[in-house]
């Protein structure tokens, strides 16, 4: 089922601030230790009313504490759980293997609470985590992934894993490592060269197609060359962090092997965790090419409206990161939390709220993974908007609220008290 939803300024409504709790709520902030050890917590927000059915809401590595869509769960009289992962706006060590200890305990603690129904809505970056948890939480132990990319065992088949009732995916794009695969800039020469260009693959060339803001226009050759490119370059980056990971394990075997023999050189190499430092993420066509699975989004990325600023700045996806948070996380060939491995796993009942003026989640992706969902029980609706919820144009409300409009309405058919 699909549908649009305008979001017009007829629906505001100047007597309620959207982002206020509604009276009577009562909030709790929790700590929380997980099964491997690490430190996460949340805030559970329960309406005035007794309710057993809990919406979580989480993403990898940013706390969602003032997540916009929680009043509109908590107003529809259901209680909102917001999840602290353990790598709160680090990206240099997530390991989406390990985030899913951080799921668990989440949901541990909110069985305990008497919860006996558990949605998970996942926003941009958390839709692949939840639908990676659904995923493994659905699996026998033994079935479950036993290491991460990187080597690390992951312990996930002893650990305890209650199952969600339902999802939610709101703005989703498919997978940090298969966004990273759109965006990531394949006319790069030399990964030690920021400023190291093959013109023949470069974005902002004349030749390729670049007119700036106004005019840019990609043939489909160039378009097929360039995505053939951006995978080479995520094969070499990935041969490039498995490689460090080697050199370190070989080092650590010879220091154990050799015990008081060991040389110092061999130490140090067995202690070193190398950084990777990824330039140019920030190149996927269709941010500039608005003809390129067209929508309502307007020139640039999440980071902007300027590719060289964006680009070629310090700021960026995945720019910094280990060996193994590159592989479990950024690799679009060897991360295991992408929609489209997870999504045929998922039986739940799922509404899909796609915006339709997105710069991270395009419509042909947002196709591909309500395609992807083997539930029988699926929603899929568009809502006027950007990537954050917010309004594309001056006389509209922003999307997200007609967005937790619809969540309020799915909500109350699919878990009615």
């Amino acid at each position: 089922m699909s549908s649009v939803h305008a979001a017009t300024a007829g629906f505001l409504n100047t007597d309620w601030n959207p982002r206020d709790l509604p009276d009577g709520a009562v909030t709790r902030n929790v700590v929380l230790r997980t099964a491997d050890g690490a430190a996460c917590g949340g805030a559970l927000y329960r309406p005035s009313t007794p309710t057993d059915t809990v919406v979580c809401v989480m993403h990898p590595r940013e706390f969602m504490a003032c997540h916009y869509l929680i009043p509109d769960i908590v107003g529809a009289g259901f209680a909102a759980w917001s999840q602290q992962p353990r790598s709160v706006g680090n990206d240099l060590r997530l390991e989406h293997e390990f985030a899913l200890h951080d799921v668990a305990a989440g949901l541990t603690f909110l069985r305990a609470q008497g919860f006996r129904r558990i949605v998970l809505l996942g926003n941009s970056g958390g839709a692949g985590l939840y639908a990676f948890y659904a995923q493994q939480a659905a699996l026998p132990g033994s079935q479950r992934l036993a290491r991460t990319p990187g080597g690390r065992p992951t312990q996930l088949g002893e650990l305890d894993m209650p199952q969600a009732d339902g999802l939610v995916f709101v703005g989703p794009h498919p997978g940090q490592g298969a966004l990273l695969m759109n965006c990531i800039d394949p006319s790069v020469t030399d990964e030690d060269d920021p400023l190291s260009v093959d013109p023949t693959l470069d974005p902002l060339d004349r030749g390729n197609g670049w007119r700036g803001r106004e005019g840019t226009r990609y043939d489909a050759a160039f378009v097929e060359r360039y995505r053939a490119a951006q995978r080479e370059r995520v094969a070499r980056l990935d041969a490039k962090a498995r490689a460090l990971i080697e050199r370190r394990q070989a080092a650590r075997q010879r220091v154990k092997a050799q015990g008081r023999e060991a040389t110092s050189d061999d130490k140090r190499l067995a202690g070193h965790t190398p950084i990777l430092n990824v330039w140019r993420t920030d190149a996927d066509l269709r941010c500039f090419d608005l003809s390129l699975d067209a929508s309502d989004r307007r020139f640039g990325s999440l980071w902007g409206a300027d590719p060289y600023a964006s680009n070629y700045g310090a700021v960026g996806f995945a720019r910094q990161c280990t060996p193994e948070s590159w592989l479990s996380t950024w690799s679009g060939l060897s991360s295991n939390a992408t929609l489209a491995t997870c999504a045929p796993a998922l039986t739940q009942p799922v509404l899909v709220v796609e915006y339709t003026g997105d710069q991270a989640c395009f419509p042909g992706d947002v196709r591909r993974i309500v395609e992807s969902i083997a539930s029988h029980d699926k929603r899929h609706e568009r809502v006027r908007g950007d990537h954050h919820g917010r309004a594309l144009t001056a006389d509209e409300e922003p999307g997200r609220h007609a967005a937790g409009r619809l969540l309020a309405q799915w909500l109350r058919e699919r878990f009615p008290a």
